[in-house]
């Protein structure tokens, strides 16, 4: 009786455990395959991160040219516009993130509805800044109210995407990899936007206008016409329309990149970690900009960031007006964008051979000597195009290894904070925050130096205070600034072992919370 009433125990409780262990194999190989993302989810992903780059590419290297000589608003309006189009950008990224810290989940995520929602206006806004108005009231209201209005819209669709990257998969693994794709396709955003832009507004240059210099010089008068490579007469109406044309085309590329991102992506919805409670603003100021090893990041990448926008805000006009190559300015540009292009996966590989702090030291300073050459040297085309090629390579570095390394600084973050979650935007946002301030800052300074410096829009020759105005926006400023920003890093604490030891405690709390996140489902099922 007993050794019958044993076996059936045994029995019985073989039958319950026999499931249960199944259903545990089930459950554990169900989490492992929830987290691994597809070539498909990772290209979608990865295509997101191309809008803020072709438009930001367009912008950064034309819109200056664009206000003084087809604008032909004064130097001064256009550093207003300039800087107070990328300050009141900057300002919005760390509302934009507190507000998306704050969204409620919803059937489609909490990041992706920010993103398709903005989209709509954010294209027509930037398709008005490359219109001129038909008047001259107001024309400076026009140009600062849509430029602001689309740098808004564009932070509810980046800041959201880049926070996206920690809910797309819990595994460090698949965020690295879908990382390197998004990388790779942004700066293949940027040659595009180099490529539409330039290329069809190359086809239809501003003409120049004679000035005092030029008539004592005693120039062809053909200068007042303007011509373009092919000797076609142009007109500032050609120019215009041309712009206008570039700009439709990039509307179109972010329009399908956005709804390529909502349909490709899934975001997930971590209910083993819960979020912490709702912080206000400055409270969430003090929370990412109190840990120390972002504080640092961020300096190191806002004097970088600051060196390489100079650069990036004036090597159009340095290479129309100081080098005299008007009609190729925008090949020049193009031949950068390629080669950082060409130089991305070296980057990748770079970095993990000898670790990302080593990565930035070694492509912050390989751009240097071309910044000195290219000033040094007396204008020759061919060595123009070899000096930008070069630099591409450094420029390269400066794209991928800042977004490469703060994910690195939310995980010690996380590390050092387990209870606190769900701030990652935060992170993102005043990131961001810095670089498009740095942007703001670049870009007006430069701007207002060209107009104390005496620039003439349109003119076919400059005075030479605008020469070597230029060349130190372009050379000597960015050679200083980057400087300084590779002091700061050598005080950066994360380094390759502090990496991977945050990394394998991160693992280990995800595995203890999905341990225990399965058993609760395994007692529910019983």
């Amino acid at each position: 009786m007993a050794k019958g009433e044993g076996g059936e125990q045994y029995s019985n409780a073989s039958l319950l455990n026999k499931p249960v262990q199944s259903d545990g194999i089930k459950l554990a190989r169900k989490h492992e395959h929830g987290n691994r993302l597809s070539v498909c989810n990772k290209l979608c992903y990865a295509v997101g991160g191309a809008p803020y780059q072709i438009t930001g590419c367009a912008l950064g290297f034309f819109l200056q040219i664009y206000l003084l000589d087809v604008a032909q608003l004064d130097p001064f309006y256009a550093s207003i516009i300039l800087f107070v189009g990328r300050a009141w950008d900057a300002v919005t990224d760390p509302t934009v993130g507190f507000l998306v810290s704050r969204s409620p989940w919803t059937r489609f995520g909490r990041m992706l509805p920010w993103i398709v929602l903005s989209t709509p206006v954010a294209v027509l806004a930037y398709f008005l800044i490359w219109y001129v108005p038909p008047f001259e009231e107001g024309k400076v209201i026009w140009y600062l109210f849509f430029y602001c209005i689309f740098q808004t819209l564009q932070t509810c669709f980046h800041v959201p995407y880049s926070a996206l990257t920690m809910f797309i998969s819990s595994e460090q693994k698949e965020r690295d990899s879908a990382t390197a794709y998004r990388m790779t396709v942004e700066v293949l955003g940027t040659v595009l936007g180099t490529a539409i832009q330039g290329q069809i507004v190359g086809m239809a240059t501003a003409p120049c206008l004679a000035g005092p210099l030029d008539l004592a010089a005693d120039m062809n008068s053909s200068l007042s016409v303007g011509l373009n490579a092919t000797g076609r007469v142009i007109s500032l109406d050609d120019t215009k329309k041309a712009y206008m044309i570039a700009s439709g085309v990039i509307c179109i590329v972010y329009v399908l990149c956005a709804i390529v991102l909502f349909f490709g992506v899934r975001e997930r919805k971590e209910s083993s970690r819960p979020r912490s409670e709702p912080m206000g603003f400055f409270q969430g100021i003090k929370l990412v900009m109190g840990h120390g090893p972002y504080a640092k990041l961020v300096m190191v990448f806002l004097f970088t960031s600051l060196g390489f926008m100079l650069l990036e805000g004036n090597f159009a006009l340095f290479c129309s007006s100081t080098l005299g190559f008007r009609n190729d300015f925008q090949n020049i540009l193009l031949a950068i964008m390629l080669s950082a292009t060409l130089a991305i996966p070296f980057w990748q590989w770079f970095l993990t051979r000898f670790g990302k702090k080593t990565a930035v030291c070694a492509g912050s300073l390989s751009v240097i000597p071309f910044m000195i050459l290219v000033v040094c040297v007396k204008s020759n085309l061919i060595v123009t195009y070899f000096v930008s090629f070069a630099a591409g390579v450094g420029v390269a570095a400066a794209f991928l290894l800042p977004w490469s390394m703060l994910p690195d600084v939310v995980d010690d973050f996380q590390v050092q904070n387990p209870d606190s979650t769900g701030h990652e935007a935060l992170f993102y946002s005043f990131y961001v925050f810095f670089t498009k301030f740095a942007s703001g800052v670049s870009l007006g300074i430069s701007t207002l130096s060209l107009d104390f410096a005496g620039y003439i829009s349109r003119g076919c020759t400059q005075p030479e205070e605008v020469a070597i105005t230029l060349k130190v926006l372009v050379s000597a400023a960015p050679i200083g600034l980057i400087l300084i920003g590779l002091v700061i890093l050598y005080s950066y604490p994360i380094t390759e072992e502090r990496r991977q030891g945050n990394r394998k405690l991160l693992q280990e709390l995800r595995d203890e919370a999905d341990s225990e996140t399965d058993s609760t489902e395994l007692a529910n099922m019983i």
